[in-house]
């Protein structure tokens, strides 16, 4: 079954595009919160968030995936790397520095055309490359050491469907698209 498939009936879907982490990121990230993230519950898909674009239109979908497709393409390669371990009122986070500054164009030129589509509305503060590794009610109020995983590009862009269930959010990759390798003369 296609991922197509899994949103046909569907008249409203529930939209994020995101950064893919490699799979050796996703392992460290795993071991580190299992040995660090001893209150709230940990995450189990992790991705770095591009643009939450919430409940649209099934319509919406492939005008979406379009963009995300184009600007993927024309991406120059990067790294990201974690710098700190932050809380908000509901998640754990680890914020994650982009030295070369160009994740950040990549998720302003996506949140931009995605806005001039009349499908997202940019949030009034600026983008912050994080990856969520943590869900709790009442704010547990860690300091975990950083993941030794240093360094990393990532794996891909996707286009990812967030379905709300009780144990929480459910996410399923739509479209994947690798990022730009630009060669210099």
């Amino acid at each position: 079954m296609s991922a197509d498939d899994t949103v046909e009936g569907d008249d409203r879907l529930r939209l994020f595009l995101a950064l893919e982490l490699p799979a050796s990121v996703v392992e460290g990230l795993v071991a580190w919160g299992k040995r660090y993230l001893v209150d709230g519950r940990p995450v189990s898909s992790f991705h770095v968030t591009l643009a939450f674009l919430g409940s649209r239109p099934r319509e919406a979908l492939e005008p979406i995936r379009r963009i995300l497709r184009e600007e993927a393409a024309v991406t120059e390669p990067f790294r990201l790397e974690p710098v700190r371990y932050r809380e908000t009122r509901s998640v754990g986070m680890l914020v994650l520095a982009d030295p070369s500054g160009r994740a950040t164009l990549f998720a302003d030129r996506l949140q931009r055309r995605l806005e001039d589509a009349g499908v997202y509305q940019r949030e009034a503060r600026p983008w912050l490359p994080h990856v969520t590794v943590l869900r709790f009610r009442e704010r547990p109020r860690m300091s975990p050491p950083l993941p030794e995983i240093g360094p990393f590009a990532p794996s891909g862009a996707a286009a990812l469907l967030s379905r709300l269930q009780q144990s929480g959010a459910q996410y399923e990759v739509l479209e994947s698209c690798s990022l730009s390798v630009f060669h210099r003369d």
